[in-house]
């Protein structure tokens, strides 16, 4: 509409002012003759708004997106706030507006078209049964969807992605509205966390093991003087060799 609205503005006020001209005798045809002219040289100037213009155009009638849906526009994530006749302004999550010319979108995701996934990494402790929190988990997904009303699909248990350093990750996913991904995902971390402190299910974190000092040995005068033969013949019956670096001896 801010498109059509601004076309038939400018064109409006062409007509007008060719009728005002006429009402005065004046001849149009020597005045679009040199309109022609004019609009070569000024087409060759203002090519690059031309572009936005036209490319705008194509975005309108394409349907390639609309005001209010959720783009991914060469790396810039936000919600359309307005299409017009030279750009596109999209209004991100922190309230930062970004304007893009029209002829300069290359790449572009529109995320409204389909359902995204929110996804949701829990992890456990390797002391865990996994088949008995598999188990709970079965009889509380249900529970979890009712709990997140802008769910649309799922949660659904994608099972063990990873067996970390301290811990057993299990995902899970679900299907949402591109709006409210991130918040899905904050309500899905919270309710299996609520989940998992119901069941005595442990999240692991980071501990630090200390233990008592070991003493140790110390070596005998006898096994200091095996020790020192055993060397000297060592690097007798070495001569000559090369170690894993390459170096000699």
């Amino acid at each position: 509409m801010t498109i059509l609205i601004s076309v038939i503005k400018y064109m409006a006020l062409l007509v007008w002012i060719f009728f005002v001209l006429s009402s005065f005798n004046v001849d149009t045809t020597v005045i679009l003759a040199g309109l022609g002219i004019v609009s070569l040289i000024v087409g060759l100037a203002i090519q690059p708004l031309l572009s936005d213009i036209i490319a705008g155009l194509f975005i309108i009638f394409e349907d390639v997106y609309n005001v209010g849906d959720v783009i991914v526009a060469d790396g810039f994530r936000g919600t359309v706030k307005e299409i017009g006749m030279r750009h596109t302004q999209i209004l991100d999550d922190a309230g930062n507006i970004k304007v893009i010319n029209n002829s300069d979108i290359r790449s572009l995701v529109n995320m409204t078209d389909q359902l995204s996934l929110a996804i949701c990494d829990m992890s456990i402790e390797y002391g865990e049964s996994l088949e008995r929190v598999e188990a709970i988990i079965a009889e509380n997904l249900d529970k979890i969807r009712e709990a997140i009303p802008e769910i649309k699909e799922g949660p659904y248990y994608k099972g063990v992605s990873e067996l970390g350093d301290s811990a057993v990750v299990l995902k899970f996913i679900a299907k949402c509205d591109e709006g409210m991904r991130f918040q899905v995902q904050r309500d899905m971390n919270r309710q299996f966390k609520l989940l998992f402190d119901k069941n005595n299910i442990n999240i692991p974190f980071p501990q630090v093991v200390v233990n008592k000092p070991i003493s140790f040995e110390e070596a005998t005068h006898k096994e200091k003087k095996v020790a020192k033969e055993f060397v000297e013949e060592q690097k007798e019956v070495a001569k000559g060799l090369e170690d894993a670096n390459g170096q000699s001896k």
